[in-house]
């Protein structure tokens, strides 16, 4: 896999959560158009990029490593565990 740039590579991400969503969660209903990039950046030749989706109380999260120098993308997806209001340190 060669990524050509930023948008590229967001775009793959995004993609990629789809297609885990419809290979781990059938029963969600879920396009590209429901995805989003939370964050991402590229140093050197190594791009990364967090990715979640407007699916209400799903709670996952993907993030996306591509390695330039091995033309590697690799996926971690994450689930929301807690949700804990602390207000006294």
């Amino acid at each position: 896999m060669i990524i050509t740039g930023m948008d590229h590579f967001q775009s793959v991400c995004k993609k990629k959560l789809v297609e885990w969503y419809h290979e781990h969660k059938p029963e969600v209903e879920i396009d590209l158009s429901n995805v989003f990039i939370v964050w991402s950046c590229k140093t050197l030749q190594n791009y990364k990029c967090l990715a979640s989706t407007d699916i209400s109380g799903d709670g996952i999260y993907a993030e996306y490593t591509y390695n330039g120098d091995k033309q590697a993308l690799y996926e971690d997806v994450y689930g929301k565990i807690t949700n804990t209001c602390h207000t006294k340190g």
